[in-house]
């Protein structure tokens, strides 16, 4: 494979799947593209593989497997050990870097173990979650990324108001390994996650990163405004892009002059349309103050780390 002639080659071609205005494709096309050497990519289950390797084709451009929801970083890990042996014999001359893909239902849930265990192994790979903050492959369940009082299949409106639980901070979860490089990014800052991506392909060993992935079709929003709902939710704090080094530097990349109040978010979208119902005030105020205490929260965990 040539390296120079994979700089300008599109690695995820047209023609997939995904539902118009879907932000997996351009998440998955700008972390490639940011990566200079030959690539390997593994895709847990869910919305990305469904749509991108429907036999008998394939947007791939780049080595790609596919596997089960549970087992995509224990697959990267035989891929990298294979490979670093191969290397060690002679037998493989070029850079390779190894990315996963995976979905919030195949991170945040069904693959945190074996995540966790790779990460603690310590192989060389990037994980990249894309998270749509459901089972959007199966119809729009809840998971454990969902956000409090969001509408999904399994937290319909009716009596009550969606989902009660806030959603996991596995960004959180993930710099509790120490991990050399964790992140959490935005499509909305294309520059940043370019950047972010680069960083971590200077670093032996995992490194995670966890892009907010608006959904047209379960979160209620016109395809058209991927873009600008990926950008309200770091305006308002719901998802501030920073970055942890060694899971103790704290780095916040953007900090907005002007936050913006949650409701300008929520109101964006279908899923969350019955917040704004008066009678719903109480649960809107108590989203908003955990956005503000978790940021809070961010703010210190910098101040103290540098």
């Amino acid at each position: 494979m040539n390296t120079n002639n994979m700089k300008n080659r599109e690695r995820l071609a047209s023609g997939h799947r995904t539902c118009p205005g879907c932000a997996i494709p351009i998440i998955v096309r700008t972390v490639l593209s940011a990566i200079n050497e030959d690539v390997v990519v593994v895709g847990a289950t869910g919305c990305m593989e469904v749509t991108t390797t429907i036999y008998p084709y394939t947007s791939w451009n780049v080595p790609f497997m596919h596997n089960a929801f549970e087992n995509a970083t224990a697959t990267i890990s035989g891929i990298e050990s294979a490979y670093k042996a191969l290397k060690a014999k002679g037998n493989i001359k070029n850079n390779i870097k190894f990315v996963v893909f995976g979905g919030d239902g195949g991170t945040y849930d069904i693959g945190l173990q074996s995540l966790s265990g790779a990460i603690e192994r310590g192989h060389d790979f990037l994980y990249v979650c894309y998270d749509n903050e459901a089972y959007q492959n199966t119809g729009n369940q809840r998971s454990s990324a969902s956000p409090k009082g969001s509408k999904t299949s399994t937290t319909p409106i009716g009596k009550y108001f969606g989902k009660y639980e806030y959603r996991k901070d596995l960004t959180k979860v993930i710099a509790g390994h120490n991990i050399a490089y964790c992140a959490q990014a935005s499509i909305a800052f294309m520059d940043d996650l370019i950047n972010k991506v680069k960083k971590a392909m200077t670093i032996k060993g995992p490194k995670f990163i966890n892009v907010l992935s608006p959904c047209t079709r379960y979160w209620g929003i016109d395809q058209s405004q991927t873009v600008d709902i990926a950008k309200l939710a770091v305006e308002t704090n719901f998802w501030p892009i920073y970055e942890i080094e060694n899971g103790k530097k704290y780095t916040i990349n953007l900090k907005n002059h002007k936050t913006l109040p949650i409701t300008e978010y929520l109101k964006t979208q279908a899923r969350f349309k019955h917040l704004l119902n008066p009678v719903n005030k109480k649960i809107v105020d108590d989203i908003q103050n955990h956005i503000d205490e978790e940021y809070k929260y961010l703010l210190k965990l910098e101040q103290i780390s540098n």
